[in-house]
């Protein structure tokens, strides 16, 4: 996607929130989420903390309906 993403090690698309905090769409077992989660650093390398949310696309789409109202 040509979206303004960063990449990750593994090439996929991600956009930091804030610092360590990073918004991806990714696939699991056939389906497409939209993982909002902490990162820390290990190693030289960003891994997934356990602080986040992963988001179903049907969820993801429900929150964008109702932003205007947060």
């Amino acid at each position: 996607s040509s979206s303004g993403g960063l990449r990750d090690n593994e090439g996929n698309e991600y956009w930091e929130i804030k610092k360590n905090v990073h918004l991806k769409v990714k696939g699991f077992k056939g389906k497409t989420y939209v993982d909002i989660r902490e990162y820390y650093e290990k190693n030289g390398d960003m891994l997934p903390g356990k602080k986040g949310i992963c988001l179903t696309l049907e969820a993801w789409d429900l929150l964008k309906q109702h932003m205007q109202d947060v």
